[in-house]
């Protein structure tokens, strides 16, 4: 698409230079389905452009042709003044393109040094120069905020942590174009604040950056451009400014969608769903107690590190606890393992969804029922009109969009990959709900969905732990906030007090301490 095309699609005469970007024409096409069509758009030198669109939209597939991971089947690309057909990442990161992936991809059982410097590892007399590498890695992870040793291993850090490391890893090495998919995904405030001014410096030095996040308040402070996507189609290019919040959204959507909070004001609380005193997680470790009412929805907010999700694996078995009791409807019960959880009553819908969550080469009726075989099995063997029937019933009751509830949970999209999730546990009569992380890469529709699915369970009866890293969110849909603070409770805040700076300040207030302010 040229420039005069890019304005009659609504989009703003480009600057003379050429730009750094251009697709022409690209489609791609996967079996059964047309992920990307005719699509053409610039992105200019020295910008930030931001790239818009619900889940489902092309973006993902648009990332990985840039990335090297997958190539068009139509179209052309240009970058940087030449054709550009990447076969592989490596030859991305050649060309000097460096994709920050929302789905996380590291070397689990390598420190977050070598992870970091896996592609340029620093050497003397042939051999790894450790004491380098970690010299480096600090340096990279102060850059960000990430406050660990280089020598810690990977599978010991959560998604926000990981997130973080794989930002830094895209500073090590100097880019033309900076691709960030949803890169705060699961930070909180204090770590996005960091990520921008990270981003203004590399603007300053000349860095383009294509910049994706379905949290929209982020894209004014990243970009000037925006290019919009809907059902593998542009739908437009233009300036950010002058753009508001429910304008974008309503390219992104094709229609306007009107109010997100979900708060169900009429539901009643009645008696305890799950009780905690006097958790510790490690025998240094403060205690935490709190409890969530029938009907009730309570939020966990706090900074990355300060030990929400910690706390929530600690619940429900993942992780061990060295003292404290659970109560599940006022009973006692006794906890060392997520089937013990499973068993009491207690679901987990962890926030790496496609890690631990879901059994993505299996189909959507395996992972819907998979929670308890015996309601579809006889004999030991598998009843699959059971099957059948209850997944049927779960995609109608939680408006799952899928072909057949045969279909790969893999090619799903995010929101529904979520909703998967919630009806796997709906399937087995939970008593309580734990959510990290819910809407963890979803577009703005599936996100007024989830909030909608929340609230009706509460309305059921069920008591709801949310852990999120988007205030906004949870102030949308809880009757209570929990402020965790490094490894303790800072504070609760009811909903008729909710405000955005005392729950920021309450987050902050056990690190000042520490910190001797």
């Amino acid at each position: 698409m040229h420039v005069n095309e890019l304005s009659r699609s609504g989009g703003a005469t480009l600057p003379s230079e050429a730009p750094i970007l251009r697709l022409q024409s690209v489609g791609k096409r996967f079996p059964g389905v047309v992920a990307l069509r005719d699509v053409s758009f610039d992105i200019a030198r020295g910008c930030g452009h931001v790239l818009l669109g619900e889940n489902g939209a092309g973006k993902s597939t648009l990332i990985n042709m840039l990335g090297g991971v997958l190539q068009p089947d139509d179209g052309s690309i240009w970058f940087d003044g030449a054709p550009y057909r990447p076969t592989s990442p490596l030859e991305a990161f050649k060309a000097g393109i460096r994709v920050v992936h929302q789905e996380l991809h590291q070397l689990s059982n390598l420190s977050v040094a070598e992870n970091l410097l896996f592609e340029q590892l620093p050497s003397r007399w042939g051999l790894v120069n450790f004491r380098e590498m970690n010299r480096r890695a600090a340096e990279l992870l102060s850059e960000v905020g990430l406050d660990i040793a280089p020598t810690t291993e990977v599978s010991r850090l959560g998604v926000a942590q990981m997130q973080l490391v794989e930002i830094a890893k895209a500073l090590c090495h100097e880019s033309k174009l900076l691709v960030l998919d949803e890169p705060t995904a699961t930070l909180t405030s204090r770590e996005v604040d960091r990520l921008f001014e990270i981003l203004r410096r590399l603007k300053a030095k000349g860095v383009t950056t294509l910049y994706i996040s379905h949290r929209l308040e982020e894209i004014f402070e990243v970009g000037e451009q925006v290019t919009v996507l809907r059902d593998g189609q542009h739908v437009t290019t233009r300036p950010l400014a002058g753009l508001g919040i429910p304008k974008v959204v309503e390219l992104m959507v094709g229609r306007t969608i009107t109010d997100q909070g979900v708060f169900r004001a009429d539901v009643s609380i009645a008696g305890e769903a799950l009780g905690v005193t006097g958790l510790k997680l490690t025998s240094h470790s403060p205690e935490i107690s709190f409890l969530v009412g029938k009907g009730e929805i309570v939020g966990i907010a706090g900074l990355v590190g300060s030990g929400r999700t910690e706390v929530v694996r600690a619940l429900f078995g993942a992780d061990p606890k060295a003292a404290g009791t659970i109560r599940i409807e006022g009973k006692e019960v006794e906890i060392a393992s997520p089937k013990d959880a499973v068993s009491h009553g207690l679901c987990l819908a962890t926030e790496d969804r496609k890690g631990q969550g879901l059994l993505l080469d299996m189909s959507c009726a395996e992972n819907m029922t998979i929670t308890d075989l015996a309601q579809v099995s006889r004999g030991g063997l598998l009843r699959r009109n059971s099957e059948f029937e209850a997944s049927t019933r779960l995609v109608k009751e939680l408006r799952v969009k899928t072909s057949s509830i045969h279909q790969a949970v893999r090619t799903l999209s995010g929101g529904n990959q979520q909703k998967v999730v919630i009806a796997k546990w709906l399937f087995r009569g939970p008593k309580a709900l734990i959510f990290d992380e819910p809407t963890r890469g979803i577009d703005v529709g599936a996100k007024a969905e989830i909030y909608e699915l929340l609230g009706n369970l509460a309305a059921d009866g069920k008591g709801i732990l949310v852990v999120s890293s988007d205030l906004p969110e949870l102030m949308a849909i809880c009757h209570r906030i929990l402020v965790f603070s490094n490894g303790r409770i800072a504070g609760e805040v009811p909903r008729a007090e909710f405000d955005e700076h005392r729950i920021l300040s309450l987050a902050y207030q056990e690190y000042g301490r520490d910190q001797g302010n």
